[in-house]
């Protein structure tokens, strides 16, 4: 009878919320700030080479990822469950729907991610030691394939990242409260930083005040209009994993009025933060010295502070991607958790750690498939893949704020959409166009896209024949 009892409980524990307010705002702000803004600029001033464009094009992407998480801020409300985005696809639209955003998820959209962040974190690490980085190659083979042969080289930098992955996976596995201390620490350091290169720049930086025309280049509205539309694909890659703290909404204290709050006041930070970040770099330099510039960061500051200061600012994109880095892993296996407790994943992952109270083996198997990424080296592709699909994705979980409206009208909904329908449907537009430039621009990858979503139909009856025949048996118990 203890021995049932036991099982009996263990099957009870849940996630604990131990996530107030500034903890939940630092998880959104620690996983967007990432190194999209200190590579970005350089690249979108060969779309639209006009200061004023590039500021204006920073701003319109912040206003549209606010209006996204006004959108959210609704459903987490209403529904704050471990999971976020695949709980209001499978309430709107049916399990299926949940279940291929999972399975992009797991796949290749948020282990991709946190191997692009430790090849990032590896490739930084680098700079200072130079034998724990990408440049370091440890080992190189030729492997016979038909009449040619595959090369694969694995570098010191694949194997410091893999490192930070498994010991950030370890922290988050322990417990939520440890987790969260090193996202609020590395979080409030890359803003601190931050806003001191914002304030020092102005105070006692070389540069000159940007020329601010919108057309200096005499453009065609045409011209302008696509190289707009370019830079707002590269911006939303920057703002990418704004979403991500709807994932662990199970471990948020007081929900209903936290998450919402995270989602705006992490929004909006980010967007001041970013447009303050690009007017110092547009302060720095000259708008022809920015046209194609990577380490756009690296030059602005070297130009405003001298040279020295390049070691700073790899430094702070160390620091900003080990908390982004960070943060991802401590959303994905919330999903991951949330799918298997519907059973449409491995029945373990749904398991709680009855001491930690962290989904432990959710969290293992996302650090071993992004660890054989990372050390793949070749997934920067199939990301690409699953960003269309992400998108798509942000579409349909926005578009089910008027779809839950009629089929569950009685849903508390303790925040509702600020300018609803306004609001949505501005974001789900803008989102559709970007889907639309990336399927011109991009017509392989987004095709590689759907295809890999579609891979993940068979996955879902698989799983789904394994629950019915699982119920049925237990029915046969009874």
């Amino acid at each position: 009878m203890n021995l049932n009892n036991n099982k009996t409980k263990s099957s009870q524990i849940g996630l604990a919320r131990r996530l107030g307010l500034f903890d939940s705002t630092m998880v959104m702000v620690g996983i967007v700030i990432g190194s999209g803004i200190f590579l970005t600029t350089g690249i979108i001033a060969k779309s639209i080479s006009s200061a004023g464009l590039i500021l204006l094009a920073w701003l319109v992407g912040g206003l549209l990822t606010l209006a996204g998480a006004l959108t959210y801020a609704e459903l987490g409300a209403a529904m704050p469950e471990a999971g976020g985005q695949y709980v209001y696809l499978r309430e709107a639209y049916g399990q299926m729907s949940g279940f291929l955003f999972g399975w992009i998820l797991f796949l290749v959209y948020m282990t991709g991610g946190i191997a692009a962040l430790a090849l990032a974190f590896g490739e930084y690490v680098g700079n200072f030691f130079p034998s724990l980085g990408t440049e370091h190659t440890i080992l190189a083979l030729n492997v016979p394939f038909f009449q040619d042969s595959l090369h694969y080289s694995l570098s010191a930098g694949q194997i410091t990242g893999i490192t930070a992955i498994i010991i950030l996976s370890i922290i988050n596995f322990i417990g939520v409260g440890l987790g969260k201390s090193i996202q609020n620490l590395f979080t409030v350091i890359k803003i601190g930083t931050l806003a001191a290169i914002i304030i020092l720049g102005f105070a006692i930086g070389k540069g000159a005040p940007p020329e601010m025309a919108l057309n200096p280049a005499g453009l065609d509205f045409g011209s302008i209009i696509i190289g707009f539309g370019v830079a707002l694909v590269a911006i939303s890659w920057a703002f990418d994993g704004w979403n991500n703290v709807n994932f662990i909404a199970g471990e948020i204290k007081n929900p209903k009025r936290n998450l919402p709050l995270a989602l705006i006041l992490g929004t909006l930070g980010i967007t001041i933060l970013y447009v303050l970040v690009n007017y110092i770099y547009l302060y720095a330099l000259p708008m022809q010295e920015t046209i194609g510039v990577v380490r756009i960061a690296e030059k602005a500051t070297g130009a405003l502070f001298g040279s020295s200061t390049g070691a700073l600012i790899s430094a702070l994109v160390i620091v900003s991607v080990f908390g982004a880095l960070n943060g991802s892993i401590m959303a994905g296996p919330r999903v991951y958790y949330a799918m298997a407790k519907d059973g449409l994943f491995f029945r373990k992952v749904a398991h709680v750690h009855p001491r930690f109270r962290t989904p432990g083996f959710s969290i293992l198997i996302q650090a071993i498939w992004a660890s054989i990424l990372t050390l793949l080296g070749t997934f920067e592709q199939i990301f690409t893949f699953a960003m269309f699909i992400a998108i798509a994705f942000w579409v349909a979980a926005a578009a089910s704020v008027f779809t839950l409206r009629k089929k569950r009208p009685d849903l508390p909904r303790p925040y509702k959409t600020w300018g609803y329908p306004i609001v949505p449907a501005v974001f789900i537009i803008a989102s559709c166009g970007i889907l639309l430039n990336t399927l011109l621009e991009k017509p392989v990858e987004a095709m590689a896209g759907l295809l890999l979503t579609a891979l993940g139909i068979p996955a879902y009856f698989y799983w789904k024949r394994g629950l019915k025949n699982g119920n049925t048996k237990k029915r046969e118990k009874v």
